[in-house]
């Protein structure tokens, strides 16, 4: 099986019954940063973009979803922002290739 068709798979089990699902997948790291593609998923609808993370905790999106869904997103992008110059510190790679989080009721909505 090809990569595009594991990931395809793997990403259809990712609608939720409830809440949202934030995949964050590495497209490319260039040394002072990463970009990332965004895809939401929610119980109704996806949403895609891209994200752009540096070292020094900036984010920039470009997401077109409700806004609290890009409020949630933006908060995971820099998370994984904030945590990369550490994880390059401690000698490991800073970069995730995949971020996946669920947010719904009773984890933030």
């Amino acid at each position: 099986m090809s990569r595009d068709a594991s990931l395809r798979t793997w990403v259809s089990d990712l609608t939720p019954t409830e809440g949202a699902r934030f995949l964050f997948e590495r497209a490319s790291d260039d040394g002072a940063g990463a970009r990332y593609t965004i895809a939401i998923y929610t119980p109704s609808a996806t949403f895609s973009g891209m994200a752009t993370l540096g070292f020094d905790g900036a984010v920039a999106l470009e997401l077109a979803a409700p806004p609290e869904l890009v409020t949630t997103a933006e908060m995971f992008a820099k998370l994984t922002a904030r945590s990369a110059a550490k994880q390059r510190d401690d000698g490991m790679p800073p970069w995730p290739a995949r971020v996946l989080r669920w947010r719904g009721p009773g984890r933030g909505k």
